[in-house]
């Protein structure tokens, strides 16, 4: 566990108060708003020793780039104020997170400066038995341009770990951040995380999530755009394997008028996987001339494969536009016989077909290392479930 620098009064109150709630906060049911597809009865938090992680960081010229716990010491200002100033304690993971949290990062980016290396942070869950409670901060202030990658795994499937994740995404007026947020721990592992996003006046925000790994629990994906001619677009990933189930929650929150968000979740499912998007549009009272886009689509690989995709729409505004869509299908059996009959086997017919429905998911990212590497790790997770 990294070793943190004494506790200022405002980080001792907080980890009170997040301990306070954490015993206050039953896990949640199936009969709870949002979990009624995730079981977690099979959960036992007392099976999960807290315990620190061994990230590793780079940084890049212009911006800081710190542990949580050195930042501690050297931005003390910067850290009250921002962080969980996104993500509220309003659940028994926040709040446990809240409470035990000792590793993470800071990341700040200054007004006007335009990093030109993306910074990268690996974050291991390789220890059977272990909780680890992670929290990323990553400030980017006007005119700033960033980009993050950030990624977690595991060294194999046999790990049976924990990973409790808070991340708060802070783009300024004008401002720009690219963040990539990819995870494959280990299939017997449990991952709850929540990430929120609040983009300033005329700021944008490109946000791109795979989901590859994990047993179960929830992944939730919130972005608010709040001030006026701001934008976000987030593009999401998962496959999910034999006895997998994998769980995304989002929110497009349009605080202010003049904004703009596309939302875009494929998932690819082996038999035996089961998924669950649950998708919100919400449109805050005077958020005039909004423009809003979700959609989540779902290959199954197989009859013992299943999805859930329920988008939804809260709007309090008039002069808005605002559209979804959702679809489950199995592969083509016409487009697997074209392809057989022209000479390719089943399996390559059918790698073929998965590749063209994750093609417009890839796409959607601008081209460079990021389009990439993102193609090149859903191509391998599908070489692992056929």
């Amino acid at each position: 566990m990294a070793e943190l620098a004494t506790a200022p009064a405002w980080l001792d109150e907080r980890r009170q108060r997040g301990a306070s709630l954490a015993q206050e906060l039953p896990l949640p049911d199936q009969k709870a708003k949002g979990w009624e597809f995730t079981d977690l009865s099979s959960l036992d938090l007392a099976a999960y020793e807290e315990t620190g992680a061994t990230p590793t960081i780079s940084g890049a010229e212009g911006a800081t780039v710190l542990p949580l716990s050195e930042a501690l010491g050297s931005h003390d200002e910067l850290l009250h104020e921002r962080l969980g100033s996104l993500v509220p304690v309003e659940d028994p993971f926040v709040a446990r997170n809240e409470a035990a949290w000792s590793d993470g990062v800071l990341i700040h980016v200054p007004k006007g400066v335009r990093l030109s290396e993306p910074i990268q942070i690996e974050l291991p869950v390789d220890t059977s038995g272990a909780a680890i409670n992670w929290r990323t901060l990553i400030v980017v202030e006007e005119g700033a341009e960033a980009e993050v990658w950030e990624h977690w795994s595991s060294p194999g499937d046999e790990v049976d770990g924990l990973l409790n994740s808070v991340v708060e995404l802070s783009v300024g007026q004008a401002a720009t951040l690219r963040y990539v947020n990819t995870q494959d721990i280990s299939e017997k592992s449990w991952i709850f995380a929540t990430q929120r996003a609040e983009v300033e006046r005329d700021g944008r925000l490109d946000w791109a999530a795979l989901g590859f790994g994990s047993a179960r629990g929830k992944v939730r994906m919130e972005t608010k755009l709040a001030g006026p001619g701001s934008e976000a677009r987030v593009t999401g990933g998962y496959a999910g394997g034999p006895g997998q189930h994998l769980d995304f929650d989002t929110l497009q929150e349009h605080a202010a008028p003049n904004t703009n968000s596309d939302l875009a979740f494929r998932g690819v499912l082996a038999a035996g996987a089961t998924a669950v998007w649950r998708g919100m549009i919400k449109v805050d009272p005077g958020a005039q001339q909004t423009d809003a886009f979700q959609e989540s689509r779902n290959l199954l690989l197989s009859p013992e494969a299943h999805a859930d995709a329920i988008p939804g729409l809260e709007i309090l505004a008039d002069d808005v536009r605002c559209t979804h869509a959702a679809a489950i299908a199995q592969v083509d059996k016409e487009q697997l016989f074209y392809l057989t009959s022209r000479g390719l086997n089943d399996e390559a017919a059918k790698a073929l077909i998965i590749e063209g429905f994750l093609e417009s998911l890839v796409e959607r990212l601008a081209e460079g290392p990021v389009r990439d590497s993102i193609s090149e790790a859903l191509e391998t997770r599908l070489a692992e479930i056929l």
